[in-house]
């Protein structure tokens, strides 16, 4: 007996992805990366932020005030979902991309 084509489908469509909220695309394309140990993936998100400036100064080194209090709550607060703004199509576009590409 053979399975349907919509049960051995492993990759959502597109336009199944693209119906979902930014949240649940956010929490399905940081489970698989956590899965696949892909930095890169966090990485590219985080550079996309609007606070993205304040993860520069995250480098740690000894000469760099680093953020304010404000600024690393308001970075977590964009990459755990709560906060995207202007960001959120080119956000919902790189979750749906990693997510069926992998």
């Amino acid at each position: 007996m053979t399975e349907s084509g919509a049960e051995s489908r492993t990759t959502p469509t597109f336009a199944e992805l693209d119906a979902l909220s930014t949240e649940e695309l956010r929490e399905r394309a940081f489970t698989l990366a956590r899965e696949r140990r892909d930095i890169g993936f966090f990485w590219s998100v985080i550079r996309h932020l609007p606070n993205a400036d304040e993860a520069a100064a995250l480098d740690g080194s000894p000469n760099s005030a680093g953020p304010t209090v404000d600024e690393a709550v308001a970075l977590w607060r964009e990459f755990t979902g709560h906060g995207y703004e202007e960001t959120a199509p080119l956000l919902r576009a790189a979750f749906i991309d990693y997510l069926q590409k992998h």
